[in-house]
């Protein structure tokens, strides 16, 4: 059976963002979180292919206890397990050590179920829209990587391949490459389905399993959280409203109004 695991994250909702002065980090108390929704387009694709071959699927993320709330929603979708990683050690975390942390969680659930077939990532997260912890798993698992995928055209358990669509600035690129493989999904790739009725059952029943640093032995403390973190925010700020004057031309007739902007812009000029 293919073992397809999936990484996700819960963002704050980027209606409600507000960054601490003293840490330059996001300020999470009190900010209502939601799933990062490039994240959803990966479990959906997991998901289609679970319906048509038959997987497992295994929902990951880092993240603070609250985070429970968004892997039992990817199991109202669908998904069979969900793990938690979540210790106070890994907070503050850029994308370097976030991806560290990842690899160390995709490797343990392969020693505790299965080896992975193929590791589902968004193509960035809504609070940090870096695009880099995905491609950074890949490199730290000896990943194949297939980026921005924005279809999913044929996956051979047989032959152990897969096919995408990969959408860039010139136009589709169309690969195939072998398992194991790591696709960072766009928002092109589906369209995220609705929880089925047992499936919020089950998400309301469901437990998922918690692991702390104390769960990984050979974690190197030095690589995670903001000591684990190269990357340094020096400085962070709203930027001001600025008003910009504006007036309205009127006319009798398009060509009259046109006649008036064209008197304005030599006034400019």
């Amino acid at each position: 059976m293919l073992h397809l695991v999936v990484c996700i994250k819960q963002v704050p909702d980027s209606r409600e963002i507000r960054i601490d002065p003293n840490t330059n980090t996001l300020i999470r108390k009190g900010i209502p979180s939601i799933v990062n929704f490039y994240d959803l387009h990966g479990l959906e694709a997991a998901l289609q292919i679970k319906d048509e071959l038959g997987a497992r699927i295994t929902v990951v993320t880092m993240g603070p206890p609250p985070a429970e709330k968004s892997l039992k929603e990817c199991i109202s979708l669908g998904a069979d397990e969900a793990v938690l990683v979540t210790d106070r050690k890994f907070a503050g975390a850029d994308t370097l050590a976030t991806s560290y942390v990842l690899a160390k969680t995709i490797q343990k659930v392969e020693e505790k179920w299965l080896p992975a077939d193929m590791v589902f990532c968004g193509k960035q997260t809504l609070d940090g829209d870096t695009g880099q912890v995905g491609p950074g798993v890949a490199c730290r698992l000896d990943l194949e990587q297939l980026t921005y995928v924005g279809d999913v055209v044929k996956v051979n358990p047989e032959r152990k391949t897969v096919r995408v669509h990969r959408h860039l600035e010139d136009g589709i690129e169309v690969v195939e490459t072998s398992f194991p493989v790591l696709l960072t999904a766009l928002k092109e790739l589906n369209k995220v389905r609705r929880a089925s009725l047992p499936g919020m059952i089950r998400a309301a029943r469901y437990k998922p399993i918690v692991w702390t640093t104390a769960d990984f032995p050979d974690l190197e403390i030095s690589k995670i959280g903001l000591k684990g973190s190269p990357t340094i925010v020096a400085k962070t700020w709203v930027p001001e409203i600025r008003k910009i004057e504006g007036e309205k031309i009127e006319g009798e007739t398009p060509a009259e109004v046109a006649n008036q902007l064209v008197a304005k812009l030599y006034e400019i000029s």
